[in-house]
């Protein structure tokens, strides 16, 4: 192990680790195009806007049970772990490693408001970097311990989201799940324009996902997972340190969630998507993205284990190296072609096109990743990242 005051060198690098978050932020791209290229509430409620019909219900269905909410969590967990791993690391090597938690943290939060507020109102990184904040008195605690914190996060949003079902019902959710087609127009008109108009949607949108969105929702479940990731990782499961036999009973776990997921598509469907099954229905997709994110931890790792110089595990390491570059990229292209400083698709694309352009870019970031790491140590966005943690120029 390095004794260097700087970044862990690539040489040190853990290869499941790294192929685990390229497949995270490559597959959350998945879910993320819908946004970028549709109103908002199409992610609540797919049948308010666009074709959902044919070849569309099915690229929808097929994102759904595969990817919805499925790599956000994968990508969350290894958040968690990367906590840990750089805390650990700074204590290894005599460094102030909360100083500089706090500082990377700092940094963290202020790239993603620029990411917010400039370019799109998605953001995860503000929550990441508010749970960093959060949740780092628990990076010391054990594994079990983790683990038990981490249920009880993930028990509140289902709990209180089923209580308003059985309580208030159908209206608790109906003015988002059916919003006016007006509504809808105008945030199609309003991506349609240029940047500055965008801001009269993207800026309060942004600051109730930060506020009154983040203390209700997003903190409960992305906390939550960050402190599985942390018990995870501390466990060996998110490092490829546990024997294939527990990764192959991941992979079980993993069809049980799409199991699960497949329900709640029945159940909602039965109820011909109305309101009233809305709260309801989500407890199924929330369940079991749980379980196939762990389906994908055993994937990744098995065949990180069986090639771990191959041609795939090279490529999403590759990717998971430069994740937080990839993660702005994906914003940067998707905006220039959705929004109307750009080529102002934004509400005429369908959902198998939407699909076929995640796959096309998919090609170029491997594409990008691979060659950009034959030449440097880290992505451009990470070589920042760590210059400005360090308080030093890292060389590249």
């Amino acid at each position: 192990m390095s004794d260097s005051p700087g970044p862990t060198p690539p040489s040190e690098r853990i290869v499941s680790l790294d192929a685990l978050r390229g497949v995270a932020v490559l597959g959350i791209l998945v879910i993320n195009v819908r946004v970028f290229s549709m109103p908002e509430t199409t992610l609540l409620n797919p049948t308010v806007f666009g074709d959902f019909t044919g070849a569309n219900y099915w690229a929808w269905l097929v994102g759904h049970v595969l990817a919805e909410q499925k790599f956000i969590t994968l990508f969350s967990a290894l958040f968690g772990a990367g906590m840990v791993l750089f805390i650990e690391s700074k204590e290894r090597k005599d460094q102030p490693a909360m100083p500089l938690h706090y500082r990377r943290t700092a940094w963290l939060i202020a790239i993603g408001l620029a990411h917010a507020y400039l370019l799109w109102y998605g953001d995860i990184l503000v929550a990441y970097g508010f749970c960093g904040l959060a949740l780092v008195f628990a990076y010391d605690w054990e594994p079990r311990a983790l683990a038990g914190l981490a249920l009880v996060f993930l028990l509140v949003t289902p709990l209180l989201e089923v209580f308003a079902g059985l309580t208030v019902g159908g209206e608790a959710i109906a003015g988002q799940w059916a919003p006016a087609e007006s509504a809808l127009r105008a945030e199609v008109e309003t991506y349609r324009s240029g940047w500055l108009a965008q801001f009269d949607h993207r800026a309060p949108t942004s600051f109730e996902r930060q506020t009154v969105g983040f203390l209700g929702g997003t903190f409960w479940r992305v906390g939550g997972t960050v402190l599985l990731g942390m018990s995870l990782y501390k466990r060996g499961v998110l490092t490829g340190e546990r024997s294939s036999a527990f990764y192959r009973r991941l992979v079980g776990v993993g069809i049980v969630g799409v199991g699960i997921v497949l329900a709640g598509v029945w159940y909602i469907e039965a109820n011909d998507w109305s309101a009233g099954a809305a709260l309801f229905w989500r407890q199924f997709n929330y369940v079991g993205s749980l379980l196939v994110a762990g389906g994908y931890v055993g994937i990744v790792t098995l065949y990180a284990r069986w090639r771990p110089e191959g041609p795939a595990t090279r490529a999403f390491a590759a990717v998971g190296r430069t994740a937080f570059t990839n993660y702005l990229l994906q914003t940067v292209v998707a905006t220039t072609v959705f929004y109307g400083h750009g080529l102002g698709l934004f509400g005429s694309v369908s959902r198998v096109e939407a699909l076929g352009m995640v796959v096309a870019f998919w090609a170029i970031q491997v594409a990008l990743s691979v060659a950009w790491l034959r030449r440097y140590r880290f992505g451009p966005v990470e070589w920042l990242w760590r210059t400005l943690t360090y308080g030093e120029r890292q060389p590249m």
